[in-house]
């Protein structure tokens, strides 16, 4: 999605996976990790894309506009095992180098729990946005489709 977004406005794409993981899926440590995101928002104009419960309230201070992917499980875990088939061995545009794709059942168990266990503080946090930062939960294809209709190429 953040792709897409980054092709119709022209804004550069940021892929938080790229940054957070090091060779040999390494994390980086929680302190290093907002740092760096405090200085990857400080940028002019930028698309992000990534879920890091961790620092998303450094995002959301330096957002103007939220996308929240708000799919179902028949959705997203199939979506994943696909993306996992495609890039098996390999690693993604997306990722950090050295990380090459891999399907692990900590993640898949990350995803079943997500709408449970996240979720409900997703959507709180983007209910509390100030009046001019703008938010779109999308729950569906269709609502995808029809958001990304809506872009147009940024100035």
């Amino acid at each position: 999605m953040a792709t897409r977004i980054a092709e119709v406005t022209g804004l550069p794409l940021i892929h938080l996976d790229a940054h957070y993981w090091r060779a040999g899926w390494r994390p980086t440590p929680a302190e290093e990790w907002r740092e760096k995101v405090s200085a990857l928002v400080a940028r002019d104009r930028w698309v992000m894309g990534g879920n890091y419960g961790g620092t998303l309230d450094i995002r959301l201070a330096a957002c103007d506009t939220v996308v929240f992917l708000d799919l179902p499980r028949r959705v997203t875990i199939p979506r994943v095992i696909r993306r996992w088939i495609h890039h098996r061995g390999e690693t993604r545009p997306d990722m950090a180098p050295g990380c090459p794709d891999r399907l692990t059942w900590e993640f898949m168990a990350w995803l079943w729990s997500y709408p449970r266990r996240r979720r409900p503080q997703v959507l709180q946090k983007l209910g509390a946005l100030s009046p001019d930062r703008s938010s779109h939960v999308l729950c569906s294809r269709e609502a995808i489709a029809q958001f990304l209709a809506t872009l147009k190429p940024t100035p």
